[in-house]
């Protein structure tokens, strides 16, 4: 049994709305082929509906709630080990201990799950960050800042010269070296014919054949896409960190500071218009994403996140719809299970073990499906923390770092059972 213990609503709320958002990118990649998360045209459709769907993703949600989720994180983690400084615990034992718990659960997600696992990166990234749990938010907040300006700077450079080579290897006279590093770069940037058709194929096989191609997937997301977000994933990590020492995610800040930072959204969207129609005209090539994934992840994307952060703050203490504030708070402090449940709930959906839906539906027919499972977040979260402590998998992560089974059924609902 436990005693309810004060939490932040909105700190609840905006980590609720950021897991909620995850789901408008990731369900690409649940219902189709991974790559067409970032490439409409390798399938799902880039035409039509299905080519707004994309731009429209692209412009709201594209890499932002994944990036208010990782504030998040690191905003938990001063959280966390703050509760466990006040307690007389070691801070450092509390969250080490959670973060190998966090990299079991992720790769048990990544290979038996879903290979889009975010849960390793984070374990690992968190590992990292809690070196800067005492020192001042300024402090934070510049290292964050200097690590996307590196962020920036490299992919910047990395397209002006593979841009350049592109031009050498068009030429007739070409540079040599040029060349061969523009037919390097395309070799690698390939993306093989055939790898739509075995994916589907595989995912609406067995679970022994989706197994084979997840881990193959894992293994790529593990070891490739997770060590290249490792810089801006520590750097938002850190700035969460630092504006939750600011007090900006418990509401501390005044009203107007809040408005400014959700005043920007729009112009922050028309600043994504450009990048949007860069990757169209050239039909989502590797040398532009490299440039407009610079631009965006490191610049657009943490003022944008913001600025929704903002936005949620600003109406929980509006104090309207407040029966939706609880529903949204409620699904924020059951992310952990919410992000393990839509996994599983969406490859049953889509697998072939399951529904076996994959690859059947265009991009803009699974923005159902994202909604379903928006109003299941919302239905189921509330009535479970009305009876338990925790999300199931939060007891079961708590209780591991532990090393004990956790409290799991609220006291006063005994109390109420007995009378």
């Amino acid at each position: 049994m436990i005693v309810d213990v004060p939490r932040l609503r909105t700190l609840d709320a905006v980590r609720g709305f950021a897991v909620m958002g995850i789901l408008l990118l990731n369900i690409n990649g649940l219902a189709m082929p991974d790559y067409a998360e970032v490439d409409p045209s390798f399938y799902g459709g880039a035409t039509g509906a299905n080519w707004w769907t994309w731009a429209v993703a692209y412009v709201i949600g594209d890499g932002k709630l994944r990036g208010l989720f990782t504030m998040m994180f690191g905003a938990s983690t001063i959280l966390v080990a703050g509760r466990a400084f006040d307690s007389g615990q070691s801070p450092a034992r509390v969250h080490y201990a959670r973060m190998a718990t966090l990299f079991v659960f992720g790769m048990v997600h990544a290979y038996l799950i879903w290979a889009g696992d975010i849960l390793v990166l984070y374990a690992l990234t968190g590992m990292v960050a809690f070196v800067g749990w005492r020192v001042r938010p300024r402090i934070l907040l510049l290292i964050g800042m200097a690590l996307l300006a590196y962020k920036l700077a490299d992919g910047l450079v990395a397209y002006q010269h593979f841009e350049t080579a592109r031009v050498a290897a068009a030429q007739p006279n070409g540079d040599p070296a040029l060349v061969a590093q523009w037919r390097n770069y395309q070799e690698i940037s390939a993306i093989a014919p055939d790898a739509a058709a075995k994916d589907v194929a595989a995912y609406r096989g067995s679970y022994a054949d989706a197994l084979a191609a997840r881990t193959q997937a894992a293994i790529f997301f593990q070891t490739v896409i997770n060590r290249i977000a490792f810089v801006d994933t520590l750097a938002l990590m850190l700035i969460g960190m630092a504006l939750f020492r600011w007090g900006f995610f418990s509401g501390a800040w005044s009203r107007h500071a809040y408005w400014l930072a959700a005043g920007a959204i729009p112009l922050l969207w028309i600043a994504y218009i450009p990048l949007a129609n860069w990757l169209s005209t050239t039909h989502w090539s590797q040398l532009t994403m490299t440039a407009t994934e610079a631009i965006q992840l490191s610049v657009l994307r943490p003022l944008l996140s913001l600025g929704y952060a903002a936005l949620v703050i600003l109406f929980v203490q509006s104090g309207r719809a407040a029966w939706f504030a609880d529903r949204l708070a409620a699904a924020g402090r059951m992310a952990f299970s919410n992000y393990l449940g839509t996994s599983i709930v969406c490859t049953l959906i889509f697998n072939g073990y399951g529904l076996g839906w994959y690859g059947y539906l265009q991009r803009w027919q699974c923005l159902f499906v994202v909604v379903a499972i928006w109003l299941l977040m919302l239905a189921w979260s509330k009535p479970w923390l009305d009876r338990f402590a925790y999300g199931p998998f939060e007891w079961l992560w708590r209780s591991a770092a532990r090393g004990h089974l956790q409290p799991f059924i609220r006291r006063h609902r005994v109390a109420n059972a007995s009378q």
